[in-house]
């Protein structure tokens, strides 16, 4: 989702597609084997293929967490809380949630703290308190979970229903989602140009030390620019949501991953990541679902809700500067000029800037971990709002116009869900 959205990863067939691969194919593991044992280099076609020479072994196992998600589904089908509990009790429960789950990260956050402190000898014994307040908001939490997931389930689908999304009255596919820690991607794109070639889900728990091994390894080996980016949502189904204290954020991931789903019964959907345009027009049009949605669902529900305001998830905070830094409009700025570089084929001089202009989004609060040609592949496809990491790609223009010249959000989705290409959205505005 979301430009989270500032932003969520979404990934749909593309990622369910290289799931298959991990388990049928034996020639990715055979590879990484004669490299290792003879030392020397194998050349392969295919960017993906290349790349999953160093994440055969760390990619995230999508089959398990289906059948483990799927069993949760059928169980809180069979609660059906939302027949049993009247409206006020479900938003106190919501409530109740998204309060424990701003309680949890504020004392993880304390842990960190603590393991980070130098000063402090014993760290195991320090944070003790503090790790046994996190295992006992774990424990309601996961009491809860189920709960919450079949109300806000609920919520969105009834705000979609009554927006004229779906059939009979009933969206299809039916919302479902899970809320789990997410797996992280691997973006790579060349370096002479901004193109997401290749797209892996890996293992949620990879640490930092490991992922800039990855990013280095493929780097060199791909003579390409790697990125491993934190995603919000997956549109697997059900969808995989990044759990948060936002409800507002959590409403638009959960309307954000249905779209994909629905997308995927779709031309549209089917040719995901058939073409960069078509990838920017599927993600920018969930993102305009997404956010419309949120906030009706808000808007009905939680009028008078406090509990996510300011907040976003960890992976996405964002700082205001004293001088007012825009975030969006200093890296439109950068994702055109780095564009022009390119253009003129000036890839190192590109990088370097990219480089320079990172260590001024740091110093305003923006802490940007690595911003390269893969970053700008992977954020440049959310274009549901003006700026940012877009630069001048005309595409997220033209799908918000088109949002604006269908009037309801209904026929919007129904006339982008048909197109084939970026010709068609052309075509569709023209007339």
């Amino acid at each position: 989702m979301p430009s989270l959205n500032d932003n969520a990863l979404s990934v749909n067939r593309y990622n369910l597609r290289m799931t298959w691969r991990k388990y049928t194919g034996i020639a990715v593991p055979l590879l990484m084997m004669m490299v290792l044992l003879c030392g020397s280099v194998v050349s392969l076609a295919d960017p993906l293929d290349q790349a999953r020479l160093f994440t055969a072994y760390i990619e995230y196992d999508y089959i398990a967490w289906l059948a483990n998600a799927s069993g949760q589904k059928a169980s809180q089908a069979l609660l059906n809380p939302v027949q049993r509990l009247p409206q006020e009790q479900q938003t106190r429960l919501v409530k109740r949630y998204f309060t424990l789950v701003q309680a949890l990260e504020v004392v993880q956050a304390r842990v960190e703290l603590v393991y980070a402190d130098p000063a402090i000898s014993d760290a195991a014994a320090a944070a003790a308190e503090l790790i046994r307040q996190q295992h006992a908001l774990q424990q309601s939490l996961d009491g809860l979970s189920p709960l919450v997931e079949a109300i806000l389930q609920f919520q969105v689908a009834s705000v979609m229903a009554d927006e004229g999304i779906g059939f009979l009255a009933q969206p299809l596919p039916p919302v479902l989602f899970h809320s789990s820690p997410l797996p992280k991607a691997l973006i790579v794109s060349p370096r002479d140009s901004i193109r997401q070639e290749v797209n892996i889900s890996l293992l949620a728990d990879l640490g930092l030390e490991d992922i800039t091994r990855l990013e280095e390894n493929v780097s060199s080996y791909m003579n390409a620019s790697a990125l491993v980016v934190d995603v919000g949502g997956i549109g697997v189904y059900p969808t995989m949501v990044q759990r948060s204290s936002n409800i507002e954020w959590t409403l638009d991931t959960i309307a954000h991953e249905w779209t994909h789903n629905y997308l995927t019964l779709h031309p549209l959907g089917w040719n995901y990541d058939t073409t960069a345009e078509l990838r920017t027009m599927n993600e920018t049009a969930a993102s305009i679902v997404g956010k419309e949605i949120s906030r009706e669902v808000m808007r009905r529900y939680y009028a008078d809700d406090d509990t996510g305001e300011n907040k976003t998830p960890k992976a996405w905070l964002k700082r205001t500067a004293v001088n007012e830094f825009d975030f969006r409009q200093e890296m439109h700025k950068t994702r055109v000029r780095v564009d022009e570089l390119l253009a003129q084929g000036k890839v190192e001089e590109a990088e370097e800037y990219m480089e320079q202009r990172r260590v001024v989004f740091v110093e305003h609060g923006y802490m940007i971990r690595k911003l390269n040609q893969a970053y700008f592949a992977f954020h440049g496809a959310y274009a549901d709002m003006p700026g940012g990491a877009v630069g001048e790609d005309p595409v997220g223009p033209a799908v918000r116009a088109l949002r604006e010249q269908a009037g309801s959000l209904a026929l919007f989705l129904r006339r982008i869900a048909w197109m084939n290409s970026f010709t068609d959205l052309q075509k569709a505005l023209a007339h």
